[in-house]
């Protein structure tokens, strides 16, 4: 697709289209960049501003925030540039493959000694392009599971304070406040106001509800604020598109207080109706799921009051059949333990007769006279078998004694001075002194003589 703004093309340097029959006369040689510059100016005179359809392909970020792509179709390609200037405003994620119309110049690139189109707007083809990046967007988080109800947090039944983010300019905030107001009065509203369109809108919102996460830090749980109402009015995509804002989806989906979406469309949900612990149609709505209506809870009191009072009333009929019965039974146990209590008494009587103190000593002295006699015979026993023992082991004892041998003549000689009993006279010579024991007395003697043995 182009579209040509002139139909004829503008003066260029004359000798570019001269062909002349004789070169040699009318040769002109240009440098690159003289060639190049005229291309250019051909190129931008003859087509201007053009929309051109084709598929992305090689897409690139430079880190000066340019894109950089080349637009496709099935026999051509044409190099693509949207500066960054331009590309501010792009909402959906430009990727490759995509089927795009783009709008700009053509130009020549003269370092590259290329033509390439610098692309002013981009919009995707058959879908527009906010319907795109809403379903990017969409995809990208349930990928990381901001929209599963495991995560959603209750809504409190009855909250003492609840925070609201919208503008105090819109209608959200007054349909809001009339309608807590018209329901629980009593509730405690905290407005921490941000703009829900325009540029601003996401940052804002997103601030708002960061702001009432921290304000809630620190505090004792009946001072913080229970539930948060973020939202507004109805309005085209582009007036809700704050609340298609990766930036408030992260808010909410982090917010440690539970969070009502209220944006103001029945039909189509917003990225923050998904994220949101609970999502109402309307602001209105909002204001309804979050407080009961005082009425209803009175009513529900009185029949919760009259269903204790007939409680009370059959309790207390019944208690007194019960009681009666109790007074009867308990009489009768009283009657039965009575009895029970004379029979006991008088078996610890007769056990405390026999328990007496003087018979039991009584009983225990003949026991211990007993014992006594008992003792001495048997200890007069064993003295007298220990007696016999030892008399006996004294015989033994005496007949082995050597001054007994001695008695029966026997003698014992020592040879002097090392006092060693002699039983050879190989061991003594002539002499040596010897002492003889006798049963009775000692003889010294010196040896004269010896007869060793054969």
């Amino acid at each position: 697709m182009q579209n040509r703004k002139n139909s004829t093309i503008p003066q260029v340097t004359p000798e570019l289209f001269n062909h002349s029959d004789n070169p040699a006369k009318s040769r002109h040689v240009y440098t690159v960049t003289e060639i190049s510059q005229d291309i250019k100016l051909i190129l931008e005179s003859s087509f201007g501003e053009v929309w051109i359809e084709g598929e992305v392909s090689n897409f690139q970020i430079a880190s000066s925030g340019h894109f950089y792509f080349t637009l496709k179709d099935d026999t051509a390609v044409l190099p693509a540039v949207m500066f960054s200037r331009a590309n501010k405003e792009v909402k959906f994620k430009i990727e490759n493959g995509l089927k795009v119309i783009c709008f700009g110049k053509i130009s020549a690139y003269a370092p590259r000694g290329q033509y390439q189109i610098i692309v002013e707007q981009i919009e995707p083809k058959g879908i527009g392009s906010l319907q795109l990046a809403l379903e990017q967007l969409k995809q990208k988080l349930e990928k990381e599971g901001l929209f599963q109800t495991a995560h959603k947090k209750p809504i409190p039944y009855l909250p003492a304070k609840i925070g609201i983010v919208t503008s105090l300019s819109g209608a959200a905030i007054k349909d809001i406040l009339k309608v807590l107001d018209r329901r629980f009065s009593d509730v405690q509203i905290i407005v921490n106001p941000a703009q829900v369109q325009g540029e601003l809108a996401r940052q804002e919102v997103s601030q708002a509800i960061e702001d009432f996460n921290r304000f809630n830090e620190g505090l004792p749980f009946v001072e913080k604020i229970e539930v948060l109402i973020v939202g507004r009015g109805g309005g085209s995509m582009e007036d809700l598109w704050a609340f298609n804002e990766e930036i408030v989806a992260r808010a909410i989906y982090n917010s440690k207080i539970p969070i009502i979406s209220a944006v103001g469309h029945e039909r189509d949900w917003t990225i923050a109706d998904l994220v949101a612990d609970l999502r109402a149609p309307t602001p209105s709505v909002a204001a309804e799921l979050v407080t009961p209506k005082k009425e209803d809870l009175k009513e529900k009191l009185t029949g919760l009051l009259q269903d204790l009072k007939r409680s009370f009333l059959d309790l207390s009929l019944n208690s007194k059949e019960m009681l009666d019965d109790f007074t009867h039974r308990l009489s009768l146990s009283m009657q039965n333990l009575l009895k029970l209590n004379l029979s006991e008494f008088e078996t610890i009587r007769k056990k405390l007769t026999l328990l007496n103190p003087i018979v039991l000593i009584q009983r225990h002295r003949l026991s211990l006279t007993d014992l006594a006699r008992q003792i001495y015979v048997r200890m007069q026993h064993f003295l007298e078998l220990r007696q016999a023992k030892f008399n006996l082991a004294l015989e033994k004892l005496s007949s082995l004694s050597p001054l007994s041998i001695l008695g029966r003549g026997y003698s014992i000689t020592f040879k002097l001075p090392e006092g060693l009993i002699l039983k050879d006279s190989k061991n003594i010579k002539i002499g040596d002194t010897i002492k003889t024991k006798l049963h009775k007395g000692e003889i010294l003697s010196e040896i004269k003589q010896t007869h060793p043995t054969a």
